[in-house]
């Protein structure tokens, strides 16, 4: 089975989905996205699997939400995705793909079910 995590490895909840991941025998794809964000199709495609709108998979309590006016109820899922692009730091994290499927590792275990 392909599994793939979106993983900022400064975070420690990412860190733990990782592990946990890892500790059921699955070596996982690892995609640091802040250093290679997905773009816009790949987004979509996650956004689609989560069952989430953008403004759902945005971390608003980072400083770039602010900087962006991302709390402005116009703007339109596109505009949101773009913004994820252009400051992947506000992609809420670990995202994980296995099976077709996506979850956030929040907490880590909620990854289990789509393994």
């Amino acid at each position: 089975m392909n599994v793939t995590i979106y993983h900022n490895p400064r975070c420690s909840k990412s860190r733990q989905t990782l592990v946990l991941l890892q500790d059921r025998n699955f070596e996982p794809e690892i995609i640091e996205y802040l250093k290679t964000p997905p773009d816009k199709a790949t987004l979509k495609s996650i956004l689609k699997k989560l069952g989430l709108s953008a403004r759902q998979l945005i971390r608003t309590g980072e400083s770039a939400y602010t900087e962006n006016n991302l709390d402005d109820d116009s703007l339109d899922e596109d505009q949101l995705i773009e913004a994820m692009i252009a400051n992947p730091i506000l992609i809420e994290r670990p995202i994980v793909l296995a099976n077709d499927r996506a979850a956030i590792g929040r907490p880590p275990e909620s990854v289990l079910d789509i393994l």
